[in-house]
């Protein structure tokens, strides 16, 4: 597997609003964490099943982050640079993360971001090699809270955008890489939270 980290700050990059609202406001944030039930109303996570036992995971209770959005697609032009791979065409997620510390610092600690993006490409560079490539991107991300909730309305913090994708000679194959590095990824994240608790303990 391969995996890389990033950080994209600039006033053209992408960024998140957070809970955020579709402007037809037919889509929103729905909070996983609190209210697991909703993975239900979460299209993506119906659709692909594995995507769906992934959200479950992330936003367990315990577990350091939780989930913005996510996004599932297929593309079968691959550029110079994924030509290693020898693949007709890739399956394509991307899930953003958020810590969750509702009440604290961490979100708006752009040098905690940094290192956790460094450490878990680190962490999947040592896994198995299959056809999957990682890549972890530092974003801004715009928290919008209501008053005396604990944080001022608008603070600007950072979050976490990780793309998957895997590779095959079909759609079938694709996604079943995909698969295998949607729980290498998690599998990371979980050893992640692990080592956090300890650093705190």
């Amino acid at each position: 597997m391969d995996a890389d980290f990033s950080v994209e700050l600039g006033a053209d990059d992408a960024a998140l609003e957070f809970p955020w609202t579709s402007d037809d406001e037919r889509l929103c944030y729905f909070d996983l964490k609190s209210q697991p039930e909703l993975l239900l109303y979460v299209d993506e996570a119906t659709q692909y099943r594995e995507l769906g036992e992934f959200l479950a995971v992330v936003n367990s209770p315990g577990a350091a982050f939780l989930t913005a959005k996510c996004d599932v697609w297929t593309e079968a032009e691959l550029n110079e640079e994924e030509e290693i791979y020898g693949a007709a065409m890739k399956f394509c997620s991307y899930i953003d993360l958020l810590f969750d510390d509702n009440a604290g610092e961490q979100r708006f600690d752009f040098s905690r971001h940094q290192r956790i993006a460094r450490r878990l490409a680190e962490m999947l560079n040592k896994a198995p090699q299959i056809s999957v490539a990682a890549e972890f991107i530092v974003r801004r991300c715009y928290f919008h809270t209501p008053a005396g909730e604990g944080l001022d309305e608008g603070r600007d913090g950072f979050y976490l955008t990780f793309y998957l994708f895997g590779y095959g000679d079909d759609e079938e194959e694709a996604r079943q890489r995909w698969g295998i590095g949607l729980v290498l990824v998690q599998n990371a994240i979980l050893q992640l939270t692990a080592e956090t608790r300890r650093e705190r303990e």
